[in-house]
């Protein structure tokens, strides 16, 4: 029988699971065993995965799971350098060259076991069978409306700690907008995706006049004047050969209504990142940095931002991948096969 455990994030601040008790119960009336670690953080309590048939077992036991468990999680494991002998679902970020991956790659060398990335969990046509954009893109454009009111009263983005829903999050983000004396204007790019939709949708519910841009309006490859005329710009565009920079160390030192850039896509280690100001992600805790002044310029890269709304993201994200999910008892096929082969090519 195949065995699913779902462990508890050790992550700080990371509150999401990507398996919902009504999909655990699906999973078993399909013929699957599914263990549930506690969590004392979790956003979803442990009584529905209970009532739901689930076995529940200690947070953090995962390591002393039988051999031929499948270890579900979200984010990274701790950096303890044992070796990883079982099957892990999980973000690994460990093919692009990071550092922290070729170590937790070396861990699965040393224990045999392997991991199937979630960001490799694709279609036949590449495409990812579930993804987090949405809500990254939701969160990221409210935490940089906070950051506009902040520059509003004088100040720098004070510590952020998450809403229990949406709707929370607009009553919050909407009173502080409304001490404003001006409404910003945004400009998204990648408007036409996942999180770029999730931010200009946000971006609207709190009466903000947004700005659409995709691919073609960034064909030409820059400058782009038109970005510096909107008080908030998010970019929704991973970094990958060939992006061009949209606002860099020339277009902070201009005259602009630019206040703050939410960068959503979160890629200052990279080659190709498209807001060269920055060299590090920003945190719940300093969830800005400025980066100029005279006017301000504040630059919100935060990299777990659905943790934020984790109960949405965690429903959303939990209904995209429970078809797969099911599909566990076919390793051996499908979205699991490719994502095996990936682990192997880079392994």
């Amino acid at each position: 029988m195949t065995h699913l455990w779902v462990r508890a994030e050790q992550r700080p601040n990371e509150r999401r699971v990507g398996l919902t008790p009504e999909g655990a119960r699906d999973l078993i009336n399909a013929g699957l065993r599914v263990t549930v670690e506690e969590s004392p953080s979790r956003a979803i309590g442990i009584e529905g995965y209970r009532k739901a048939g689930c076995e529940i077992a200690a947070e953090a036991s995962w390591p002393e799971a039988p051999e031929k468990a499948i270890i579900f999680g979200l984010k990274e494991l701790p950096e303890d350098g044992t070796p990883l002998p079982h099957r892990h679902i999980m973000f690994g970020h460990a093919y692009k060259g990071q550092h922290s991956g070729r170590a937790l790659l070396d861990r699965f060398k040393a224990g045999g076991g392997t991991l199937y990335d979630l960001e490799y969990l694709v279609d036949d046509s590449g495409r990812r069978v579930a993804a987090f954009g949405y809500w990254a893109g939701y969160a990221g454009a409210a935490v940089s409306a906070l950051a506009y009111a902040a520059q509003a009263r004088g100040e720098i983005c004070p510590e952020v700690t998450g809403w229990a829903d949406k709707s929370a999050l607009l009553e919050e983000v909407g009173a502080a907008l409304a001490k404003a004396e001006e409404p910003p204007r945004a400009l998204v790019i990648g408007a036409l995706g996942r999180v770029g939709s999730g931010a200009a949708d946000l971006l609207e519910a709190l009466e903000i006049g947004v700005t659409r841009w995709d691919m073609t309006e960034t064909a030409q490859g820059g400058p782009f004047p038109e970005i510096l005329d909107h008080g908030i710009f998010i970019n929704a565009i991973f970094a990958r050969p060939g992006t061009p920079v949209f606002v860099g160390p020339k277009e902070a030192a201009q005259d602009r209504a630019l206040r703050v850039i939410g960068d959503v896509a979160c890629d200052p280690d990279s080659d190709y990142n498209p807001v060269p100001l920055y060299s590090e992600a920003t945190s719940w805790a300093k969830p800005v940095v400025r980066v100029a002044e005279a006017p301000s310029l504040d630059i919100m890269a935060i990299d777990n931002l659905p943790s934020l709304l984790p109960r949405e993201s965690s429903e959303d994200y939990a209904a995209q991948l429970l078809p797969v999910l099911r599909e566990l008892r076919a390793l051996d096929a499908g979205v699991w096969a490719r994502a095996e082969a990936t682990f192997r090519d880079h392994v």
